[in-house]
């Protein structure tokens, strides 16, 4: 019997440490964020100590764009010309980053956000731990 009760209180405490995400959250993503690290389905993790490219978000009431940017040493980023359309939804008491160029639409499940860190878990189930991107110059 105390077993099943230490069981049940520390299902609650995982269940209640479990952050509830709002669409107001969503103007968190904007700036720019770089891939810390990768969660594959089997818990195999892959760690990025160092980007080539960050990812540009830009939201607004919901819809928006997100570019991959290459920092220079300058302190300035180079821009491709190909955008991904971005556009936020919230289903089933989950919230979606639904992606979309001429060539493919996928979605992402916005797992977690707060200022500086968000996580995302795609449909094959690895999750991208990503961080906000510190702007760095050599000037």
């Amino acid at each position: 019997m105390k077993n099943s009760f230490k069981i049940a209180i520390l299902f609650l405490i995982l269940v209640s440490c479990k952050q509830h995400l709002n669409m107001a959250d969503i103007s968190k993503l904007n700036g720019y964020w770089e891939i810390e690290k990768v969660v594959l389905p089997d818990s195999d993790k892959k760690d990025y100590k160092i980007n080539e490219t960050v990812d540009f978000f830009k939201i607004d009431k919901n819809i928006g764009f997100r570019h991959k940017v290459t920092p220079q040493f300058d302190g300035k980023y180079l821009v491709n010309e190909f955008a991904e359309k971005v556009k936020i939804v919230s289903k089933d008491d989950k919230i979606y980053i639904e992606y979309s160029t001429e060539f493919a639409k996928w979605k992402d499940e916005l797992i977690s956000i707060s200022k500086d860190k968000f996580v995302v878990k795609n449909d094959a189930n690895i999750e991208y731990y990503y961080k906000r991107q510190i702007p760095f110059s050599v000037k």
